[in-house]
C-alpha cells in the first residue's frame, strides 16, 4: 500500500510510484508516488486562499496544533525512528535522538507561538512625536516554499513547518527524494489537528519539478536547507522572493593546551566527525590543537575511532551506518584518495564497502584538498598542529564556509576572542561544533548559508515588520 502525500491537508496519491530503499542492503522501507501536477496547483491555490485566515487564526489554534504532534511523535517514537532508520540508513540510536529533538522542536514553535506578541515603542524621544507610540507587529510574508534534505528527514522537516504553523504562514513542502516516508507520517499527524484545509502540504516531488515551484510568484518565501550550488541557485534565480538558506560547511574544532580533559575532548571528535556516517552541516571535519598536546589527542582520537560500532543501521549499537548511496560514498572515497596521493597520511580507515565508508582519520593533508576545502560530508576527519590559538583562529577562517566551530578552552578571555575573531555563525565552548539546541539561533555566514533557523529565528524570518502608529495618547 502506498503511502499518500497531504494536499491541502487531505490525502492524496498518483500512479507516479516512488520505491524508497534503504541505502544499507536495498531493503524497502516503504512506497509513495510523486505528487501530480494537479495536485501541486490544488495545494498552492489553496495555500493561497487559507493566506489570510491562517495568519488570522488565534495563537491558541496554531499553538494546540503545534503541541499534538509533539504529543505524537512522543508517543510515537519508536515507530518514527525505526521509519527514518530504514528510508535514510541512520543508525537506530542517532534516529532516536532526532526523534526527540523534533518533540522538542514543535514543542517550543507551541511556545513561541503564544508570546509572538510584538512590541511597543514610545516615540515621544523627541519633542515633535509628543503624544505618538508605535506598536511594532510582525505578518507573514506570505506561502512558503519548504525544501528539506535527506540527512534528517524529521527535524529538518520541523524546522520548516513548525515556525511556518506558529506565525501562520501556509507551508508547501517537499521532502528530500530519497527520505520522504518519515515527513509524510508527520502530515499524517499534521491530518490530525484542526488547523485550516489549506494551511500546509507534503508534497514529493523530484527535484527537477523543484523548479517551477521556487519560480512560481505564488510561493513568495523559499526556505531550502541543502547544498551550497542549488541553494545559491535558488538565490540567484528568485532573487526578488524572500529566501532563507541553510547551507554546509566544513566545521572546524580547536583543542587549546589549557584544555584539561583531553581523552574526552577526543571522544567527542570522534564521535561527532563519524555520527550519521559525517552527514551533517556541523559534522568535525577539521581540527586545530595545540603542538603542545597534538600527539596525546591524535592518538585519542584514533582510539575513539577504531572504537565505534559500524554495521547494522537496525542495531542499537551501531554507531555509523552508510552514506545516503554508494555515488556519495564513492566520492568521499576519491576525495581521501586525492588527499593521500598528495602526501596526506592515514591513521586509521581509508576504505569502502558499497555505501559505507570505514571512519577515517587523516594528518598531514595540505590545505588545498577537498577533504580540507570543500564539504566531505562523509565519515572522515582532518588533524593538524597549530603553534598558538591566533594560528587556529586564522585556520578556521581560512574557509568559504562559515557554519559553527568547537572550542576546547578553560579561557574566557579566548572564548569572547573567538566569538570576535571566528567568522562563523556560533561558536560551543568546550564542545564540538555539532551541538545544537534547536530553540537557539542556528546559521551560517559566507557561503553556509543566508537567514536562521531555531524556532524563533526562523519565525522572525518568516513575518516582516508591520508598524501601527497612535497618537494623541497621553503617556
Amino acid at each position: 500500500m502506498n503511502t499518500p502525500y497531504w494536499v491541502a491537508g487531505q490525502a492524496a496519491s498518483s500512479d507516479d510510484v516512488l520505491e524508497v530503499r534503504s541505502p544499507h542492503d536495498g531493503a524497502l522501507a516503504g512506497t509513495t508516488s510523486n505528487a501530480s501536477a494537479a495536485d501541486v496547483e490544488r495545494a498552492i491555490v489553496a495555500a493561497t486562499d487559507v493566506a489570510e485566515e491562517f495568519a488570522s487564526l488565534p495563537a491558541h489554534a496554531r499553538a494546540a496544533a503545534l503541541d499534538h504532534v509533539s504529543r505524537q511523535l512522543a508517543e510515537r517514537a519508536d515507530e518514527v525512528a525505526a521509519l527514518i532508520t530504514a528510508e535514510s540508513g541512520k543508525p537506530l540510536k542517532w534516529s532516536r535522538m532526532e526523534v526527540n529533538r523534533a518533540v522538542s522542536t514543535f514543542r517550543w514553535a507551541a511556545e513561541e507561538a503564544r508570546r509572538f506578541s510584538g512590541d511597543l515603542q514610545r516615540l515621544d524621544t523627541d519633542p515633535a512625536a509628543t503624544g505618538r507610540m508605535a506598536l511594532v507587529r510582525r505578518a507573514p510574508r506570505g506561502v512558503v516554499l519548504g525544501i528539506a534534505p535527506f540527512n534528517f528527514p524529521l527535524n529538518l522537516v520541523a524546522h520548516k513547518v513548525a515556525p511556518a504553523i506558529a506565525v501562520g504562514a501556509p507551508i508547501i513542502l517537499k521532502p528530500a527524494p530519497a527520505t520522504p516516508l518519515v515527513a509524510l507520517l508527520l502530515g499524517a499527524i499534521l491530518a490530525e489537528t484542526d488547523l485550516p484545509a489549506g494551511s500546509w502540504s507534503i508534497l514529493p516531488v523530484p527535484n527537477e519539478v523543484a523548479a517551477s515551484l521556487v519560480d512560481d510568484p505564488r510561493l513568495p518565501v523559499v526556505s531550502f536547507t541543502g547544498s551550497g550550488p542549488v541553494g545559491y541557485g535558488i538565490l540567484d534565480r528568485v532573487p526578488r522572493k524572500h529566501v532563507v538558506l541553510e547551507l554546509g560547511g566544513n566545521a572546524a574544532a580547536v583543542v587549546c593546551p589549557d584544555w584539561t580533559d583531553l581523552d574526552w575532548a577526543a571522544q567527542r571528535i570522534a564521535t561527532f566527525a563519524m555520527y550519521q556516517g559525517g552527514q551533517s552541516c556541523i559534522s568535525v571535519q577539521r581540527v586545530y590543537i595545540h603542538r603542545d598536546v597534538y600527539t596525546q589527542v591524535s592518538d585519542a582520537v584514533v582510539n575513539h575511532v577504531r572504537k565505534l560500532n559500524t554495521g547494522e543501521p537496525q542495531d542499537a549499537s551501531t554507531d555509523v551506518g552508510p552514506l545516503i548511496n554508494e555515488a556519495a560514498a564513492e566520492r568521499v572515497e576519491a576525495w581521501v584518495n586525492e588527499a593521500v596521493m598528495a602526501g596526506a597520511r592515514v591513521l586509521t580507515g581509508g576504505f569502502r564497502d558499497g555505501a559505507t565508508y570505514a571512519p577515517t582519520v587523516l594528518t598531514d593533508v595540505p590545505v588545498d584538498c577537498k577533504v580540507v576545502d570543500e564539504e566531505v560530508f562523509g565519515p572522515v576527519v582532518v588533524l593538524a598542529p597549530v603553534d598558538s590559538v591566533d594560528e587556529a583562529f586564522a585556520a578556521v577562517n581560512a574557509s568559504r564556509f562559515g557554519l559553527q566551530a568547537g572550542l576546547f578552552t578553560h579561557d574566557l578571555r579566548v572564548a569572547f576572542q573567538a566569538s570576535k575573531r571566528l567568522d562563523v555563525g556560533g561558536v560551543i565552548v568546550g564542545d564540538v561544533p555539532s551541538f545544537r539546541a534547536d530553540q537557539m539561533p542556528y546559521g551560517g555566514v559566507k557561503e553556509s548559508g543566508t537567514g536562521r533557523e531555531g524556532v524563533h529565528s526562523a519565525m522572525e524570518d518568516l513575518t516582516e515588520e508591520r508598524v501601527l502608529v497612535l497618537t494623541g495618547l497621553d503617556l
